[in-house]
């Protein structure tokens, strides 16, 4: 048995199995983890999985399907027939689609095909923790009942399941709360939901958007003014410091933020006490912060566009909204309960979705989040006139070509003059002259990494999205690929 003792037994870290025969392979496999703060075992062969497993339980267990004693397949079935609470990712050297679909059956996570690199097996690993870590969570917090809702926010997810009770943890506290996620996610409501909870609920929640104030007029917009203070200034305005006074203060997109603001807010922060503009007199207030980002704030450090002592005060709870496209079945929810709330304003008939258009609806990558599938699912109600959304009902960038579609608006349905006619097309000739959206995201990707010297954070910042969106994408492209090439096999033997 191969055993990695490069972590302390102080910081107690998960248990890894590696279940592979090959040693020569088990000892490369070892070496590509070295780095990373997990225990990690190697066990040979299947009935030494088994004993493994039962008597000190892995978090993760990479497992080969080919052992000496039994098939891979096996050991998976009995996890799952046992209800063994561990991840467990698949290690063959057979890339079949087939193969992979019986294991993903069997339970397995995740899937790895031979030969693959360093890369692939740490962020497939951190993948698989991080799962478990949230899953853990989730238990703890479900207590016996499920969240679909929860302060605004709607969704079941793991993801957010672990949103909701750090949200439940903090609010109770004064310590500042940093909220990350992409644009549409949900940061205001989040924002809203930790003041909702917290003992200031009866007092104001005051939110400043700092991207959308122009930055002459935000130290005002912050800290209020004096009659004179500046052109225009024809009498005293509080601003949102003073009016959020025993309530929270949100500062939205607080990375657009200019840098000598930034100090003052710095101040403000370390002392509740600021000055007017124009003014001489020094004000003490008790506000709560709650920030909110759409960028990468430590990146924004790093660049030299956010302070760090002012990141160091703000960041000291974080919580990171997660992207709809990785919500799982969240976005169906979400489309259900869109189509109830918009039916109902709208005096309309609709009631689901049909299994074609959420399959698309799953599919869509959802660059702008919730907010862009509330617009989608609007619009369809406001257009349409039926009980269930159809794919020719929604935008063309998120139904998929398929033959010939022909949409009937409402209010138009008895018009023949609208009757799109549409013409059959070579779907082999589309299929050679269209690259798919994943491959130019993909290059775009990679030529950015490349034009910072390999350094991805800094790729990152530079594409507007986290360092980890990459890593989780270029593990997609991976099994893209790797199917591809599958089908194209495929296809070759059969011609």
């Amino acid at each position: 048995m191969l055993r990695s003792n490069l972590i302390p037994a102080e910081v107690k870290p998960l248990k890894v199995l590696l279940v592979e025969d090959n040693l020569s392979l088990a000892n490369l496999y070892v070496n590509f983890l070295q780095a990373e703060p997990v225990n990690l075992s190697h066990v040979a062969t299947g009935s030494e999985a088994i004993k493994a497993i039962k008597d000190d339980q892995p978090s993760v267990v990479f497992l080969d399907l080919q052992l000496p004693d039994m098939n891979g397949i096996e050991i998976l079935n009995w996890i799952q027939s046992d209800e063994i609470d561990t991840a467990v990712i698949v290690v063959t050297a057979d890339g079949s689609l087939s193969t992979a679909v019986e294991a993903m059956k069997a339970g397995a996570l995740d899937f790895l095909v031979k030969p693959f690199n360093r890369e692939r097996l740490v962020v497939t690993l951190r993948n698989a923790l991080e799962r478990q870590r949230l899953s853990a969570i989730v238990e703890k917090v479900k207590g016996g009942y499920a969240r679909d809702t929860y302060c605004g926010f709607v969704g079941s997810s793991v993801s957010m399941q672990a949103v909701y009770q750090v949200i439940e943890s903090a609010a109770q506290s004064k310590a500042t709360v940093f909220i990350t996620g992409e644009s549409g996610t949900g940061k205001e409501v989040g924002a809203h939901a930790l003041h909702d909870l917290s003992p200031r609920s009866d007092k104001p929640f005051v939110p400043i958007n700092c991207a959308a104030i122009p930055r002459e007029l935000m130290e005002s917009a912050i800290f209020g003014h004096v009659k004179g203070a500046f052109t225009g200034a024809t009498q005293h305005q509080h601003g949102a410091a003073k009016r959020a006074d025993g309530g929270t203060l949100f500062l939205d997109e607080v990375c657009e933020m200019d840098a000598d603001l930034q100090t003052k807010l710095l101040r403000f922060i370390q002392t509740g006490s600021f000055e007017a503009v124009g003014s001489p007199t020094t004000e003490v207030v008790d506000v709560r912060f709650i920030c909110a980002t759409n960028r990468d704030p430590w990146v924004e450090v790093q660049a030299g566009r956010f302070r760090e002592d002012l990141y160091y005060r703000l960041h000291v709870i974080p919580i990171q909204l997660p992207p709809l496209r990785e919500r799982d079945d969240d976005i169906l929810t979400l489309v259900r309960h869109f189509i109830r709330l918009y039916a109902e304003e709208e005096g309309k008939a609709f009631r689901d979705v049909s299994q074609e258009a959420a399959q698309e609806l799953r599919e869509y990558s959802w660059p702008g989040n919730i907010r862009e599938l509330q617009n989608v699912i609007r619009n369809a109600v406001v257009l349409y006139d039926a009980e269930v959304i159809e794919p020719v009902m929604l935008p063309a960038k998120i139904a998929q070509p398929a033959g010939l579609r022909v949409a009937k608006p409402a209010d138009q349905t008895q018009s023949p003059d609208l009757q799109a006619i549409v013409q059959p097309v070579d779907e082999m000739s589309l299929s050679e002259r269209i690259v798919p959206l994943w491959k130019l995201e993909k290059e775009a990707t990679e030529k950015a990494i490349e034009l910072c010297g390999g350094n991805i954070a800094k790729a990152a910042a530079y594409l507007g999205i986290s360092p980890s969106t990459i890593y989780r994408k270029r593990v997609s492209w991976e099994a893209l690929e790797t199917s591809q090439a599958v089908s194209a096999a495929s296809r070759q033997r059969q011609g």
